[in-house]
């Protein structure tokens, strides 16, 4: 029986992270399709291009040899980052909470900054052609800067942008994700969600609300999308750690962008309104649900915001610490 029961469970995890990962696939689609395109008045691309038809193309080309010092372990981050995604995802299924440990902030925590340094990572060891000839700072006659300095490829500027958006970037979301945690004085999601069931959807209170607004924050800023999609401004460093990503690897990316939105709309669904990622309960359409206006919201903000600098970048999240920070407090004092 307990044979069974275990087989029943993994099934059950296994359909789950491929119907997630479907709608997933549709997410980027919609944001670009029926937000930004209406938002800036234009057609857009149909909506299973982004997430869908992209990868698909992208698996069909040739792959090439990156200019790269460890081309293996280049090649081998999107991988790293799409499967420590799909873990994050796993993870959230009540199929795995009796694993304490694996199914806790803690876990959650971790794998989202493996996603987060694999960023590093690629910018760290790729030099593509096109950043060979555009390092920075200029030197021609007449430059700024003429002598006496590193210069810098596209790539290694986005790694250090990467680098600052692990140290500080992402902080707000991560306080977002203990404000339930300082509820439920608890780090396992499983009671997270006891709590809430006793209590009401966390979404519902002060600190619930303040932390949500961290969290939405957090997870743009996370996900690289506009005002904060630093690494890759194509104004400046193109592409960032993308730009010798094809082929195949190339299609883990696109894949995984929409696989990571749905992925945070559902944890912010677990951690605020209490809800358990059961595929077979009726609870399942506030998932769809979320991860709709998760994107809904997204799209808004891209749509109609520029890709801030540094001095625009700094005051957004010392502002959103400062709120989750408060978040915190709220949580412990009531």
């Amino acid at each position: 029986m307990a044979d069974i029961t275990i087989l029943y469970s993994i099934i059950g995890a296994i359909i789950t992270l491929i119907i997630c990962f479907i709608i997933g696939t549709f997410l980027p689609g919609i944001e670009r399709k029926y937000v930004q395109a209406r938002i800036q008045q234009r057609i857009g691309p149909i909506v299973t291009a982004p997430g869908i038809m992209a990868p698909i193309k992208f698996s069909f080309k040739e792959n090439l040899r990156p200019n790269s010092p460890a081309p293996g372990l280049y090649k081998a981050l999107p991988i790293v980052s799409f499967l420590a995604v799909l873990l994050i995802l796993l993870f959230l299924t009540p199929q795995m909470y009796p694993a304490y440990l694996l199914a806790s902030i803690i876990a959650i925590v971790g794998l989202l900054k493996v996603e987060e340094v694999s960023y590093v990572l690629m910018g760290s060891l790729s030099k593509s052609v096109m950043s060979l000839s555009l390092k920075f700072p200029d030197i021609v006659k007449g430059a700024a800067h003429t002598s006496g300095i590193v210069r810098s490829h596209l790539e290694d500027i986005s790694s250090k942008r990467s680098l600052r958006m692990i140290t500080y970037g992402s902080f707000p979301l991560y306080l977002a994700l203990f404000v339930p945690v300082v509820s439920a004085k608890s780090l396992y999601l499983s009671d997270i969600i006891k709590y809430q069931m006793a209590n009401g959807p966390l979404l519902f209170t002060t600190q619930g609300i303040l932390a949500a607004i961290v969290f939405f924050i957090g997870s743009v800023i996370v996900l690289n999308e506009s005002p904060f999609n630093i690494i890759e401004a194509e104004a400046d460093v193109i592409q960032g750690p993308y730009m010798e990503y094809i082929a195949g690897y190339r299609s883990v990316i696109y894949l995984s962008k929409g696989l990571l939105m749905f992925t945070l709309s559902a944890l912010f669904t677990i951690l605020f309104l209490g809800i358990p990622l059961d595929l077979l309960s009726w609870n399942f359409i506030v998932f769809v649900v979320v991860a709709l206006i998760f994107t809904l919201f997204i799209g808004i903000l891209n749509a109609f915001t520029p890709i801030f600098t540094n001095k625009q970048f700094y005051p957004v999240v010392i502002a959103s610490t400062l709120l989750g920070v408060l978040a915190i407090v709220i949580g412990i004092l009531i």
